[in-house]
């Protein structure tokens, strides 16, 4: 990771020459966040997203002092608070690092830039945001139809990474249960192992 630039990511999906790729990496910093890193709080505007290289960061309400998690992106996936970054106003959410994260820092501003500095960077935004957008709502389709349970399964199957690297009440509360109702999923499912 130390090494990576934001340009050679980039032009792996859009081809870019000399200057475009030199505005890319002065427009895009990366940069390393410790774990507990709070990158956005409630009550903020978003001036920035992130695309994750390496960490997880989760997303969060807190709601009459409880913490709800909605989200936890990984390596590869894009990161925003999308409503307060487009319109500029307080989010309603947290974004936290749960490791530590190297992560491509977009500033709204230099976005705004590049659009006009990078030929095709915009349509390569655009879509981006339109398949992150297909994702949420599959997610919150399977959240409203699906058993705590099934929802768990859900995660054992289609991401298995965090049952290591998120504590066990994080997912709790990103399947919608208590911790100790997601104890009690887990032992059902060992019993039928």
């Amino acid at each position: 990771m130390d090494n990576v630039r934001m340009s050679a990511l980039v032009s792996e999906q859009l081809p870019l020459t000399e200057e475009e790729a030199a505005a890319i990496d002065e427009c895009i910093p990366i940069r390393r966040f410790s774990k507990g890193t709070l990158l956005l709080r409630e009550g903020q505007i978003a001036t920035d997203s992130y695309f994750n290289l390496q960490g997880c960061v989760r997303h969060y309400y807190l709601i009459d002092g409880e913490e709800k998690t909605t989200a936890f992106y990984t390596e590869g996936e894009s990161i925003a608070s999308l409503s307060s970054y487009i319109n500029k106003t307080p989010a309603n959410h947290y974004l936290e690092c749960v490791e530590e994260c190297t992560l491509a820092v977009l500033n709204y501003d230099k976005e705004q830039e590049l659009y006009g500095r990078v030929e095709g960077f915009e349509s390569l935004c655009r879509a981006s945001v339109e398949e992150d957008l297909g994702k949420q709502q599959q997610l919150l389709a399977q959240y409203i139809t699906k058993s705590p349970e099934d929802r768990y399964l859900d995660l054992l199957k289609n991401r298995p990474d965090l049952m290591q690297r998120v504590p066990q009440y994080h997912l709790a509360s990103y399947i919608g249960v208590k911790p100790e109702s997601l104890s009690r999923i887990r032992k059902r499912i060992a019993e039928r192992k």
